[in-house]
């Protein structure tokens, strides 16, 4: 039977994007509206502690590793690195939106080390929103367009299916991904309407199955390679936001969430903008991939 708890004091309004970082053992994630990044790290006994945090010059809607001391941020319009010794933000390369306001939002590293990352309107619902990859070289290449608010974005243990997903439009969707990062195949992997919620942040375990918050519903579900839904996870906060595995064996599950999303989404639960820890689920996760490219010679 799974346990869960509420491991730290600290409430985010809008938690979002944990990366487990296996060098460190330290716990990585966001609270996009306080422009914040957060770091905890378990002591010997398991227990997160140790809450620093980095602030941002703009809402930072998702993160990955980056080189050793070095996180990438993806901010309102762009991406840079934070320098966790320094503080230190340098920009790697911008991102024109199409038809402002819009943000960066959910994004998850390749397993080639690149950088895949979607964008959302803010205060509106048209389908402005793109998914962007940006290159080990600093490039950015759109992949695709179309969304209201880009979320689930991960991988299979292969590398060779991406999943993403509009929230607004309820469904995830796959496609099969080259080596090269082209898109072939789309098709629907799951509608998450019927468990109460259209999909938010996501991660996939070992055995290939897909983890995703069901941020209407205050449940994570988990889904097989094949679309199938295996089960799904009450949560003690109302609104998650995003899942990541985590901890020396990557067996426990971190999930963020909000108090205050800034727009439709509000509460005054003591719970609500808790990380939620939830152990003995009985899988792993992966390790992740950092992104692989360097701010030397990179583009402003």
């Amino acid at each position: 039977m799974p346990s869960l708890r509420l491991p730290l004091d600290a409430r985010d309004l809008l938690g979002e994007s944990p990366v487990w970082d296996a060098r460190g053992q330290a716990l990585y994630w966001v609270d996009t509206r306080s422009r914040r990044v957060h770091q905890a790290r378990r002591d010997a006994g398991g227990n997160l502690h140790d809450l620093r945090h980095w602030d941002t010059p703009q809402e930072v809607g998702s993160i990955a590793l980056a080189g050793p001391g070095r996180l990438l941020l993806a901010l309102a319009d762009g991406f840079s690195t934070l320098d966790l010794a320094s503080g230190v933000v340098t920009p790697v390369a911008g991102v024109v939106h199409p038809k402002p306001p819009m943000r960066l939002n959910d994004g998850r590293t390749d397993r080639e080390g690149r950088f895949v990352c979607g964008s959302m309107a803010l205060g509106r619902r048209e389908p402005d929103g793109e998914l962007y990859r940006l290159e080990t070289d600093g490039r950015v290449t759109r992949l695709l367009g179309g969304n209201i608010v880009s979320n689930a974005t991960c991988f299979a243990p292969d590398g060779r299916t991406l999943y993403h997903a509009d929230s607004h439009a309820g469904v995830i969707r796959a496609w099969d991904y080259g080596l090269d990062g082209t898109l072939t195949n789309e098709r629907a992997f799951v509608d998450t309407r019927p468990q109460g919620s259209g999909p938010d942040g996501a991660t996939v375990d070992a055995e290939g199955c897909l983890w995703v918050a069901l941020v209407l519903a205050a449940k994570v579900a988990r889904y097989a390679p094949d679309g199938r839904l295996l089960r799904t996870l009450d949560l003690p906060v109302p609104y998650p936001t995003c899942p990541c595995f985590g901890g020396p064996e990557l067996d426990t599950l971190y999930v963020t969430s909000i108090r205050d999303s800034g727009n439709a989404l509000r509460t005054d639960d003591p719970a609500a903008g808790a990380l939620v820890e939830v152990r003995g689920l009985g899988v792993c996760g992966l390790p992740e991939v950092p992104w692989a490219g360097s701010t030397a010679g990179l583009r402003p």
